[in-house]
């Protein structure tokens, strides 16, 4: 399987691309590991340029800037908790797919949790790169439409992927996005946990 071989498709084309993930015989590792990595990449490299090159401002104070040293290290932590969270999303969205009667095999199911996964998370790794201007609205902006495109990406790829009527796919992808919802939490709170043990960000003048 081509390194982002899905990417381009799920952005450009998403009802041609559901049908090509639903049909080829990649491994989890192929799928997790052509993909996530990579654009995991994308909001970690840009935040660390946006908070140590450009800083934060807000209205017409001046920007505030992070250290290297403070800022490789919430980098890399944030793109560890990525990789992570997609990992333990899809396993989620497989974990469901008995209750919602998928009939594929173990390892099928597996294969379509994980790809779903990535793939509707794929725009929220694209808009990352408007970390580079770290502004709070143009980021706010920019999630918003990517997560709007992802919620669109849940309800019109989960049912072709998990081979399941549009009834329970509703129904799935419902839980699917209420799932996502609940590890965006975890995850913030997870952040406050980490800056309460000295993992915090260290401005400079």
């Amino acid at each position: 399987m081509a390194i982002l071989q899905h990417t381009f498709g799920i952005m450009t084309n998403p009802a041609a691309e559901w049908l090509l993930i639903r049909n080829e015989n990649s491994s989890f590792k192929q799928v997790f590991l052509g993909h996530v990595p990579i654009l995991a990449l994308i909001p970690a490299i840009s935040a660390f340029y946006g908070v140590t090159q450009v800083g934060w401002s807000v209205g017409s104070a001046d920007p505030v800037k992070l250290s290297v040293d403070s800022a490789v290290a919430l980098c890399v932590l944030t793109y560890v908790a990525l990789m992570v969270g997609v990992f333990v999303f899809g396993e989620f969205i497989n974990w469901m797919s008995r209750t919602y009667g998928v009939s594929d095999t173990e390892e099928r199911r597996h294969h379509a949790g994980t790809a779903l996964a990535v793939c509707v998370t794929t725009p929220l790794f694209l808009v990352g790169i408007f970390n580079v201007v770290p502004s709070i609205w143009v980021n706010a902006a920019a999630m918003l439409v990517a997560g709007s495109y992802s919620v669109y990406l849940i309800y019109e790829g989960l049912p072709v992927v998990m081979n399941i009527n549009k009834e329970r796919a509703f129904m799935y992808a419902s839980s699917v996005i209420t799932v996502g919802l609940v590890l965006m939490v975890t995850a913030m709170i997870g952040t406050v946990l980490v800056w309460g043990m000295g993992v915090g960000p260290v401005y400079v003048d």
